[in-house]
């Protein structure tokens, strides 16, 4: 693929994937940043990106948008509310959205933005904030060809893995959609098998060290271990992947299960102990506290 010359990239959302993701792409061309909060304006700033308050502002005269927003009704906000952005975009601007949305939202979203001529490319990405910043994530790609050729040196500065999975927007939503039942079930598995391993008297680090390194170990279970075994200390684990999070999307793939009418009863019962966790308070606690679902209070044996 000819990659197309890209000078200029606004990034609207400086969460904790979006900053880094901007800094990251400050590093080889024009970057703005966007953001309701005037701290993460900040630190964009500090790291070489220009801020703006408002996304309008931001996207003025790019050539490309990375859309970092929380949901389907965020994103609809961004383009098409009273401040919205589509308005101040020039045809030929490509428009990458990394979010988990879902595959409805995206589908919908393409066919309105296509008669304004602005390209949109379905950009679902995993491996979290550091990795953001080195430009090392995996991203997963839905897109027509000349959406994808126009994204490209976006992509490619972030990702160190690059996946086309599908020529629609959309096709990207729908792998992410499976990734995400496998890392929700994931997650709520090894809560589950952590609090079993206290209840039963075990030292909760050897036990998790043990279980990385034979055949019940998993990605899951070595990233958001070590941090259940901090949801219990008072300010718990750091936020790095939110449990609301994994309510938006255990109800993303309930959504889609119904549509196609295939049962999925192991997410039906992780996406339960997410909004259980959401209800007791966690909703903004990082994601290994499901734990604290499964198990309110540490079990440990005398």
């Amino acid at each position: 693929m000819t990659t197309s010359p890209v000078s200029s990239v606004a990034v609207i959302g400086l969460g904790a994937m979006g900053l880094p993701m901007a800094t990251r792409l400050a590093g080889t061309m024009t970057a703005h940043g966007c953001d309701i909060a005037a701290a993460r304006r900040d630190l964009a700033a500090e790291a070489g990106v220009v801020p703006f308050e408002h996304a309008a502002d931001a996207v003025a005269g790019v050539d490309s948008v990375v859309l970092v927003v929380r949901d389907g009704a965020q994103l609809r906000d961004v383009l098409f509310g009273e401040h919205g952005i589509v308005e101040a975009l020039t045809p030929g601007t490509v428009l990458v959205l990394t979010s988990t949305v879902g595959v409805d939202t995206v589908t919908a979203t393409a066919e309105e933005l296509d008669p304004r001529g602005l390209l949109l490319v379905d950009a679902p990405l995993s491996g979290g904030p550091v990795r953001a910043g080195e430009g090392d994530l995996l991203i997963v790609v839905g897109a027509t060809p000349e959406a994808r050729e126009a994204a490209d040196p976006v992509l490619r500065r972030l990702a160190s893995t690059l996946s086309v999975i599908g020529d629609r927007p959309g096709d990207g939503q729908a792998f992410k959609t499976v990734n995400q039942l496998l890392c929700g079930v994931h997650i709520a598995a090894a809560a589950e098998a952590l609090a079993l391993a206290r209840s039963l008297g075990l030292d909760p680090e050897t036990t998790l060290e043990t279980l990385g390194a034979g055949a019940a170990g998993s990605f899951m279970l070595g990233n958001r271990g070590p941090r259940m075994l901090q949801a219990y200390e008072e300010e718990g684990a750091e936020v790095l992947s939110r449990l609301d999070i994994f309510v938006k999307d255990m109800g993303i793939v309930a959504s889609a299960s119904r549509s196609v009418g295939l049962a999925t009863p192991l997410a039906a019962t992780a996406e339960q102990l997410y909004l259980l966790g959401q209800g007791q308070g966690l909703g903004s606690a990082d994601d290994s506290a499901v734990i604290r679902v499964v198990a309110p209070e540490p079990t440990d044996k005398e």
